[in-house]
C-alpha cells in the first residue's frame, strides 16, 4: 500500500465543502467514490490559486486527466459535516503530478481520508504532451521534485 506524506515546506490549499444528503449512501455516510470529487474540488481550487484554471489550460489545448488514484479512508463524513480539504502538489516530470489530498472534519480536525491523484499533460488527441512553459515554470516553483 501506499502511504501518504505531505511535505510542509509546499503550498498547501485549503478548501471547504458541506456535506450534502445527496453525498450519502443508504448507511448515513458519504459515499466512497465521492471522495474523489472532494479531491478535484480541492485540486482545482489549487490549481486557480498558484497555477491556472483548468478551462484556461484546456483552452491552450491541453488536458490534465487521471491517471492513477489512490484513497486510504480513516473515518466517516457524514450530512452536513464540514470538511476541510487540504491539497498539494509533486512534480513527477513534465508530464505527470501527483496531487496529495487530505480530508478532515472542521469541527474536530478529525482525518476522514487521506489519497492522492496522479495527472497526465495530454493534447486534444490525447498524446502526452508538455505543457506551455509559463504554465510549467509555476508548477516547478511550488511542488516538490520527490518521486511518489
Amino acid at each position: 500500500m501506499s502511504s501518504l506524506k505531505i511535505n510542509l515546506t509546499e503550498p498547501i490549499h485549503l478548501c471547504s465543502y458541506r456535506v450534502l444528503y445527496g453525498d450519502t449512501d443508504a448507511g448515513g455516510v458519504v459515499y466512497n467514490a465521492n471522495y474523489l470529487r472532494f479531491f478535484e474540488l480541492g485540486r482545482s481550487s489549487f490549481m486557480r490559486q498558484y497555477v491556472s484554471s483548468y478551462k484556461e489550460i484546456e483552452e491552450a489545448g491541453f488536458i490534465l486527466p487521471v491517471v492513477e488514484s489512490y484513497l486510504r479512508y480513516k473515518a466517516p463524513a457524514r450530512y452536513d459535516d464540514l470538511l476541510v480539504i487540504k491539497t498539494s502538489m509533486q512534480q513527477i516530470s513534465d508530464f505527470s503530478w501527483r496531487f496529495n489530498h487530505h480530508v478532515l472534519r472542521e469541527e474536530n480536525g478529525k482525518l476522514l481520508v487521506k489519497g492522492f491523484t496522479v495527472h497526465a499533460s495530454v493534447n486534444r488527441e490525447g498524446k502526452l504532451a508538455i505543457l506551455p512553459s509559463a504554465y510549467l515554470a509555476r508548477i516547478k516553483e511550488i511542488s516538490t521534485a520527490a518521486t511518489p
